[in-house]
């Protein structure tokens, strides 16, 4: 069974890979041991925003009189939101299996395992092995929730965020740890549908790779929904073996325990690299990851490796751009590293958040002459007219060269509008250049326009 490409794991990596290289004209085969779309469409990306829909849907209706309507009996069912969640999910895989067809990629289903002289073992359901080749092999087995040792995940008190998409019932009380885009999506759900839910994070902010701004406003909106925020602080240990979880919280104050039916770790991911082969073909690893250059050549040649296993951001629109650069390259065509510097990040709780490039901390640190603007969505004519006028856009400008450096946004829909930031830092847009561009009114993506005009001393609605 010989493959020009065969890509082990179907994820936003593997898949998109898979597609382009069948375009370029590639004889390709994916391997996947569970559904297609990986943890993204099945366990990640899809299916908690699906969850998260439904929450602002609930929480829309219970503030109806808000917006001169009324509703009675207002409630929810916390099970027909997961089944909803799933349904979303399982229509998105099936997607996928729809796209291998169409565009003629085998799908072996199995476990890979990689071997020398660019092979690899795929076990399947029955445990018959079969053995495949190609001229290059692509790995995108992606990451799980990463557990600590003294928080170990036991699947029914103690979760990751697999579980934490499909309990049976509605915890009373949630601890979450980790303030992240995973925990903070999943602490602003369950509070949504009325779980009474801690956050505990180790670091001094939650969100803490945003920008302090944004860090701060999104504390405020936490506390503000009713959330209780403990910052500066970690889980020592937790005891299961009661009817519920007693966590031993370390304060600067001190030590604390709390009570709660789930403790839900969000402390990041760990990289699926085990027991996949790399020590048998002698593919270098470090710090849990696979080591690749610009191009994700491995340092075996025809081995090379995308998404959540490589160093950079384990974000899937990062692994499909890394899909898609990887086979061009192998393709022959002309092809330009990714800029890491300008990838977005986006956490879909409520408020929402996105950000591209330096934060303001980070600018300082390099050296820069700032000039920074910053709009409030509570002068936005849209977001008032929403109803939704909390949270802001701020930017970040080099005052030398009108270098956009960063852009931050917290509020309704910004994850919506940071790609204007993104596309502006790939073309090199200066200030000015933002400044006049006609942006259309009423909307919420005049605020960028705003923020901008802010930073030059031209801002009109402030």
């Amino acid at each position: 069974m010989k493959y020009d490409i065969i890509i082990l794991g179907s994820g936003p990596g593997g898949y998109v890979a898979a597609i382009r290289a069948s375009q370029l004209g590639f004889k390709v085969a994916i391997v996947e041991k569970e559904n297609l779309g990986g943890i993204c469409l099945n366990w990640g990306c899809i299916p908690t925003k699906a969850l998260l829909k439904s929450a602002q849907v609930y929480d829309y209706l219970k503030h109806v009189d808000e917006y001169g309507l009324k509703a009675k009996a207002i409630d929810k069912d916390f099970g027909a939101v997961i089944k909803r969640s799933r349904n979303v999910a399982d229509a998105m895989s099936k997607g996928v299996q729809f796209l291998m067809k169409k565009n003629k990629i085998d799908v072996i289903d199995g476990v890979g395992k990689l071997k020398s002289g660019k092979k690899l073992d795929v076990t399947d359901a029955k445990e018959k092995v079969t053995e495949y080749s190609a001229d290059h092999i692509i790995i995108a087995t992606g990451a799980r929730s990463r557990e600590l040792p003294n928080i170990p995940q036991d699947g029914k008190k103690v979760i990751g965020y697999r579980e934490a998409m499909t309990l049976p019932s509605q915890p009373k009380k949630m601890i979450v740890v980790g303030s992240g885009a995973i925990g903070a999506e999943f602490a602003h759900f369950y509070n949504s549908m009325g779980t009474e839910v801690t956050i505990v994070e180790f670091l001094p902010n939650l969100v803490p790779l945003e920008d302090i701004d944004v860090s701060k406003q999104f504390e405020r909106s936490f506390k503000k929904s009713g959330i209780k925020v403990m910052t500066s602080s970690s889980v020592e240990s937790v005891d299961t073996s009661g009817s519920g979880v007693k966590a031993v919280v370390k304060t600067k104050k001190g030590e604390e325990i709390l009570e709660a039916d789930i403790v839900l770790s969000a402390v990041g991911i760990k990289s699926n690299i085990e027991n996949i082969g790399l020590e048998d073909v002698g593919i270098i690893t470090d710090r849990d990851k696979i080591i690749v250059n610009d191009f994700y050549q491995t340092n075996i040649p025809g081995y090379y490796a995308i998404g959540d296993v490589v160093p950079g951001p384990a974000l899937a629109h990062v692994a499909s751009a890394e899909g898609i650069t990887c086979v061009e390259k192998i393709s022959g065509l002309p092809t330009e590293a990714i800029d890491y510097g300008n990838i977005p990040g986006c956490t879909y709780a409520t408020p929402e958040i996105a950000s591209v490039g330096l934060t303001e901390a980070q600018a300082v640190e390099k050296g820069y002459e700032l000039k920074i603007g910053k709009f409030p969505f509570s002068a936005s004519g849209k977001a008032k007219a929403a109803g939704t006028p909390d949270g802001f856009v701020k930017v970040i400008f080099d005052a030398k060269y009108g270098e956009w450096l960063g852009c931050h946004m917290i509020g309704a829909g910004v994850t919506d509008m940071i790609a204007e930031a993104v596309l502006g830092r790939k073309l090199e847009t200066t200030g000015h250049e933002v400044l006049k561009t006609i942006h259309p009114h009423p909307t919420m993506s005049e605020a960028v326009m705003e923020a901008v005009a802010d930073a030059y001393g031209e801002v009109i609605h402030l």
